[in-house]
């Protein structure tokens, strides 16, 4: 927690998170004030890119750049994804990385020099304006530079910062809290590394109202209680559950809006993929969406994947490994052995956003 303001906060699990995929960097900003709940992240690529695609579903989108990441068009890689908060106004923060790369000669070569480049720089962003009172607290340039700074500053495969940071700030799913979450895991038989992370920001709720369990928490060993049947999670007590949803229907009463929302989602992944292929592990994503989150993909969500793949393991007969993959971790207490896949680390990485 943090000790000023007790929102949720902290890192990743070593060994648990986007930054597993080896060069992937991720750098957090938070918009300055006392009154500002926005911020941005960047997910920074290694040098010469990563193959990149995009899957956007929800009545509400804001993003840029994505048109770029279609098959069918030129650009082959990009060497950074920024997830921003204030809503459009936010995609502003892609402007301050777009400089940032510029000055470092990353991008696609248009000319004769090697700094005549321009870089491509997909964003997507999330609606959380006025979260924090002021209502043109919102990401700029200025914020998008300084997220990119901290990704590019990161060790290699540090823990990435989670919790109210970056671009889940002001983040809010299903009238609660919401924020930054990652998670990762590594495929039986290929070796491929998958990993997610995500701002959790939808209008659907992440917690089941019957039991007040997290939807992501079912079958997941993470959160398997001691010795509780099948390896299930702990519930709470009936009694704390039913007054924390009072309180979170008096506070939806209180807000008098209708929800503004959108879930920001990077799938990262050390595989050689063509970008057909990225585009399809983005697709396959939002079913972790759906599993974490209910309802998803409303008409006021713009719920938005990216993949970033590195090609740094080529996939010889991957597919056939990857569909024999075991979704549960050697030595977990898991029951079943079900595929892991890029949705399993979609929701794995929402129940772990606080």
């Amino acid at each position: 927690m943090d000790a000023k303001d007790g929102t949720p906060a902290g890192v990743g699990a070593p060994g648990d998170g986007l930054t597993d995929v080896a060069g992937l960097r991720v750098g957090h900003a938070r918009v300055p004030g006392g009154s500002a709940l926005s911020g941005t992240t960047v997910v920074l690529a290694p040098g010469g890119g990563a193959v990149a695609a995009v899957d956007v579903r929800g009545g509400g989108p804001g993003t840029r750049e994505t048109d770029a990441l279609d098959p069918r068009n030129l650009v082959q890689k990009v060497d950074a994804v920024v997830l921003t908060g204030g809503s459009a106004y936010g995609l502003d923060a892609a402007a301050g990385v777009m400089a940032w790369l510029e000055e470092r000669g990353r991008g696609v070569r248009v000319g004769p020099e090697p700094t005549h480049v321009v870089p491509v720089v997909p964003a997507a962003c999330l609606f959380d304006l006025g979260r924090g009172g002021e209502w043109r607290a919102r990401p700029d340039g200025a914020t998008g530079r300084a997220a990119v700074s901290a990704a590019a500053a990161a060790e290699p495969g540090s823990p990435v910062e989670c919790g109210c940071v970056g671009a889940g700030t002001g983040a809010v799913v299903g009238g609660l809290r919401g924020g930054v979450g990652t998670a990762s895991t590594v495929l039986e038989g290929s070796g491929v590394t998958v990993a997610a992370l995500v701002v959790a920001n939808g209008v659907g709720s992440p917690l089941d109202p019957v039991t007040g369990v997290l939807y992501g928490a079912y079958g997941d060993p993470h959160f398997a209680a001691e010795g509780a049947r099948g390896g299930g999670p702990a519930y709470p007590d009936p009694a704390v559950h039913a007054a924390a949803m009072l309180r979170l229907a008096e506070a939806r009463e209180r807000s008098g809006m209708p929800p503004m929302n959108t879930t920001l989602v990077v799938v990262g992944t050390d595989a050689e993929l063509t970008r057909a292929q990225a585009q399809k592990v983005a697709g396959t994503a939002h079913d972790g969406i759906a599993r974490a989150v209910r309802p998803v993909h409303l008409l006021n969500d713009g719920d938005t994947v990216f993949t970033l793949a590195t090609g740094a393991r080529p996939l010889t007969g991957g597919a056939r490994r990857v569909r024999r993959a075991p979704r549960r971790r050697p030595g977990s207490r898991g029951p079943w052995p079900r595929r892991r896949t890029g949705a399993d680390r979609r929701r794995g990485a929402v129940t772990r956003w606080r």
